[in-house]
């Protein structure tokens, strides 16, 4: 077996990983639109333009991260590409189709930027280990964490200072301090849960023949 050529045992696990990382990335999208919330990255470019235009999160998501899988193509190899496309099109369609099934008699902007938040770096994290990205920054994150050991959160965080730049033009005081926060936990839980190492490392045996 080559290494181009995955048991069907890791690549299931890598199709679970996936999914889990999908759905909980595309509730965490419910839960900040739901409030009126913005993140960052491509998925706060996607919601604060989803509150200016006559269209859905959805469709902008996948239009604004279209360009990167061409840098997902180039420099991470067709496999990790084919994912990314995999997750950005599960996500966009996720966003558009939980809130068909469910809805929030109550749900307070803080509560919202919690669930949110964490709903979003734990999707990501499971995206990230599965060798794939939710496509648009988190790739340049992960290529410049690999090339210069700059975490990927970190990075992450410095792009999402322009949008919320943004998003101060667009949303109240309070709906940004919220979205600030949401975007602190997600980035906060990638910085302290994740290393750009353990790309690739969710299917099963990892490490159990690596030396002690």
């Amino acid at each position: 077996m080559t290494p181009s050529s995955p048991k069907p045992a890791h690549m299931l696990f890598d199709l679970q990983g996936l999914l889990f990382g999908i759905l909980m990335c595309s509730l965490g999208v419910v839960f900040l639109k739901s409030a009126g919330l913005v993140t960052g990255q491509t998925a706060g470019m996607a919601l604060l333009l989803s509150y200016l235009l006559p269209l859905e999160f959805g469709p902008l998501f996948f239009a604004i991260g279209l360009p990167f899988l061409i840098l997902a193509w180039t420099k991470r190899g067709v496999r990790f590409a084919l994912r990314t496309v995999m997750v950005v099109v599960g996500i966009s369609a996720g966003a558009q189709i939980l809130p068909l099934f469910m809805s929030f008699a109550t749900l307070t902007p803080s509560l919202a930027a919690i669930l949110g938040g964490a709903c979003s770096g734990a999707g990501l994290i499971a995206i990230f280990r599965h060798n794939a990205s939710a496509g648009g920054m988190t790739i340049l994150g992960i290529l410049i964490e690999q090339r210069t050991g700059f975490k990927a959160g970190w990075f992450q965080l410095l792009i999402d200072a322009g949008v919320f730049a943004a998003a101060a033009l667009v949303l109240s005081p309070g709906q940004l301090l919220y979205s600030f926060i949401g975007a602190m936990i997600t980035n906060l839980i990638i910085v302290w849960n994740f290393d750009v190492a353990q790309s690739g490392t969710g299917r099963p045996g990892y490490g159990r023949s690596a030396p002690k």
